[in-house]
């Protein structure tokens, strides 16, 4: 069996209010199955690694793969937990330690 690659991104919410992790992951679980049904959710293997709620910052993990569903999924989102929101791409990387250096995190 094949190992899955990673990729890590980290995300910028800009939002009116401070979303909780579980709002942010089920803002970006639900375009992800809005956009590619249920099948294309299950492909990318989502998890929130990180979220500030200060900074309104978070690095999400996906499979290499499904890197181009997750980012067309992120670019969909309209709003967090009711409340309007954009959530922008800052960086992709294959390990976090990078994506920290990319960032200065």
């Amino acid at each position: 069996m094949k190992r899955v690659k990673r990729r890590y991104l980290a995300l910028q919410i800009d939002s009116d209010g401070v979303p909780s992790r579980k709002e942010v992951m089920d803002a970006v679980w639900s375009a992800v199955a809005k956009l590619y049904g249920e099948y294309g959710a299950s492909l990318t293997r989502l998890s929130l690694i990180d979220y500030d709620e200060e900074k309104k910052t978070g690095v999400i993990r996906t499979s290499l793969v499904a890197v181009n569903l997750v980012r067309a999924s992120l670019a969909s989102i309209t709003s967090v937990a009711g409340k309007e929101a954009v959530v922008h791409v800052l960086a992709v990387s294959g390990t976090i330690k990078s994506l920290r250096e990319k960032l200065k995190l």
